[in-house]
């Protein structure tokens, strides 16, 4: 059987759904696509098991079939050929595949269709819609504080809590927390779920630039994402999250505000003369100015600046990681910051001083212990 597709449209499709597929799968069938053909669309599935993409395009074709189209050899084909439509001829008995194109043919070897995994389907489930801009941002603000450590696989991924009126996701790796809440979407439900870290960033490597609904759909085992042509579903991670309201402190008197870019600048240059095992700074705190320091007593480094700010608390001195203090400040729009501390030993607040009506950003971060205070 045969059918006739652009090559640039072809490989556009490929190329986002390519993610999934990994270089060592569990199953050899996973390193393939799943090709599944119908008069006039093409249906392309990825898969590792755990996550699944689909997405549709439309083609010349009078029949139907379903072939798996081995991914490297043919992702690398179309992204050296000029866009132009391609005629794939597939035999279903041999599972050969014949690309022809102006240029020329390529011949390579498919595998049975029927040894690709089935993708789960999502049952009973009243659907969710979050426009994809928001979604998008809310992947973005939390995925870099999720852990990569296998032992605790809760934190391996991002908790999302439906709730009637609002949205919140959050992350942690037990040394920082971010907590992002939208209240424009409403879910009409609860629920909690902890999708992958894998997933998201497929997600947020293919959400549409341009607004569009997401629509998402979960049952006890999966998640269902779907926007435009493309679909993901992913396996949810089955543990318990951790009682992340718990560990955010309720008072802290001390409040530090300050201009994002300048304490962001200043931290950056701090931090190269810092310990590089520990990427210790120092913050030193008085009502008018923040004092950042940082040494490394191994090679005789060290490094101190004085920025203006505006400080309401007792004079204090604390520690932090350089590199979770600009990977927080990095993902802050805001022109000013908030940083609410209560003791040197306890977890700092980081959030913006212009608040959005319709989100709510909370950055935990835990300080790491001065010498003057071991």
């Amino acid at each position: 059987m045969k059918f006739i597709v652009s090559s640039s449209a072809l490989l556009k499709q490929l190329q986002s759904i390519n993610g999934v597929v990994t270089n060592n799968p569990v199953v050899p069938i996973l390193e393939n696509f799943l090709f599944e053909i119908e008069p006039g669309k093409l249906t392309i599935t990825a898969s590792d098991l755990e996550t699944s993409m689909i997405t549709e395009l439309p083609i010349e074709a009078q029949e139907a079939g379903r072939i798996a189209a081995p991914a490297r050899i043919l992702l690398d084909t179309l992204k050296n050929l000029p866009d132009q439509p391609v005629t794939f001829t597939l035999d279903e008995e041999t599972y050969n595949i014949e690309i022809s194109s102006a240029n020329g043919r390529y011949k390579l070897a498919g595998e049975n269709a029927a040894d690709f995994p089935r993708v789960p389907v999502v049952k009973g489930s009243a659907p969710v819609e979050i426009p994809s801009s928001s979604l998008a941002r809310a992947i973005n603000k939390t995925i870099f504080a999720v852990s990569t450590d296998e032992l605790r696989p809760a934190m391996t991924g991002i908790l999302v809590q439906l709730a009637d009126q609002q949205v919140t996701f959050v992350a942690t790796d037990g040394h920082r927390l971010l907590r992002y809440r939208r209240q424009d979407v409403g879910a009409g439900q609860t629920a909690n779920l902890i999708i992958p870290r894998k997933a998201f960033n497929l997600l947020k490597s293919s959400l549409p630039s341009e607004a569009a609904p997401v629509r998402v759909e979960f049952n006890q085992s999966n998640a269902f994402f779907s926007f435009n042509q493309m679909r993901l579903v992913c396996r949810l991670i089955d543990e318990r999250y951790p009682d992340y309201e718990n560990v955010i402190p309720v008072s802290n008197p001390n409040k530090l505000t300050i201009n994002r870019a300048e304490l962001l600048n200043s931290v950056r240059r701090i931090s190269i003369y810092s310990n590089k095992t520990t990427h210790q700074v120092r913050l030193r705190l008085t009502s008018s100015e923040l004092v950042i320091s940082a040494e490394d007593l191994d090679f005789s480094n060290e490094a101190k600046e004085t920025l203006a700010c505006q400080y309401d608390g007792e004079d204090m001195e604390i520690g932090f990681n350089a590199r979770f203090l600009l990977e927080m400040l990095s993902n802050i729009d805001s022109e000013d910051i908030t940083l609410e501390l209560s003791t040197p030993n306890r977890a700092g607040l980081l959030m913006p001083a212009q608040a959005d009506e319709n989100e709510s950003i909370l950055m935990l971060v835990m300080p790491v212990m001065l010498n003057n205070y071991v």
